[in-house]
């Protein structure tokens, strides 16, 4: 085998808390993790040596990662000018070379990445890239590393990594690398919608203040409505912390938010750190006209409708 794709799938978070803040600086949360079908596209190729990224921007990927003249706040990015670098700073370089180097493989890689998911859109898409490298050059290679090695390897470029490597629903404890499987939630549709501002995940925890958060999602209550396939249970169980600081600084995606409810959302959140919004809809004709009311009152550069990704 000489080449190899595969698909880096998004991912929502059905429920997120923030129990307290670690002495090294991350945050000790409990969140409930899930895949979604939006992903991105990565092709391996063995070569003599070295580790080449190369990228390209979907057209709708470019326009979410621009950023909105007149924002209330600066727009901070994990990613200057929404841009996705083709350099070492990239997850995916840092991935493969982290396994390359761990296995003792000589031979080099070209890595092509054909981005769909929105830029710092808290969605992880950076960490399901690097996942995506983990898996595939695992597999190029024939390496034979079991996902709970490649688990392990991931922590070490990022928080989300080990949950992509694991995709489907899980409970997510720690600083998000304890994992617990849980059942898929029923099928049902989704739109997620992205508005035109990138937020960085280190200003929103920045500022979170837990002392002065009075309302923490049931993430006990959600397991039981997954166990009990009820979808009506999970989405009224819905909980983002994180909103506290992103809604108020940037009311357009409580408005996203208003809006699809407007439409039928049995409940809407922000997935993440944000800013991105999704929606859940029992009815494909009320996905597509929220979606569509979204695009045309231009309060989203990407607007998606999908569904949950086992």
């Amino acid at each position: 085998m000489q080449t190899i794709t595969r698909k880096a799938y998004a991912k929502i978070n059905l429920a997120l808390d923030v129990v307290r803040r670690l002495d090294n600086g991350y945050h000790e949360v409990r969140m409930i993790m899930q895949t979604v079908g939006l992903y991105d596209e990565l092709t391996f190729q063995k070569t003599d040596g070295g580790i080449v990224l190369t990228v390209d921007m979907t057209s709708s990927s470019r326009d979410a990662a621009r950023t909105r003249e007149g924002a209330r706040l600066p727009l901070q990015t994990d990613s200057p000018n929404g841009a996705v670098p083709a350099d070492q700073s990239n997850l995916i370089y840092k991935a493969a070379k982290l396994l390359l180097d761990s296995s003792g493989v000589t031979d080099g890689v070209s890595i092509h990445l054909r981005k769909n998911i929105p830029v710092a859109a808290g969605m992880a898409g950076g960490s399901t890239d690097a996942a995506a490298t983990l898996l595939g050059l695992n597999a190029l290679f024939g390496l034979h590393y079991t996902k709970e090695e490649l688990r392990a390897l991931g922590v070490k470029i990022g928080a989300d990594v080990p949950y992509c490597i694991q995709g489907g629903t899980a409970l997510a404890e720690g600083i998000g690398e304890i994992l617990s499987p849980l059942p898929a939630p029923p099928a049902a549709h989704l739109v997620i919608a992205k508005p035109d501002i990138d937020v960085s995940t280190a200003f929103v925890y920045r500022n979170l203040h837990l002392e002065t958060v009075m309302l923490h999602p049931d993430i006990d209550g959600m397991i039981a409505a997954l166990d009990r396939q009820d979808l009506k249970g999970i989405a009224d169980r819905l909980g983002n912390v994180l909103e506290t600081v992103t809604v108020p600084a940037y009311p357009v995606i409580a408005q996203i938010k208003e809006k699809m409810v407007s439409h039928g959302a049995q409940g809407a959140l922000m997935s993440g750190s944000g800013p991105t919004v999704f929606g859940i809809f029992e009815h494909s004709e009320e996905a597509q006209s929220a979606a569509e009311d979204i695009r045309t009152q231009g309060l989203a550069g990407q607007v998606f409708v999908t569904g949950f990704e086992p």
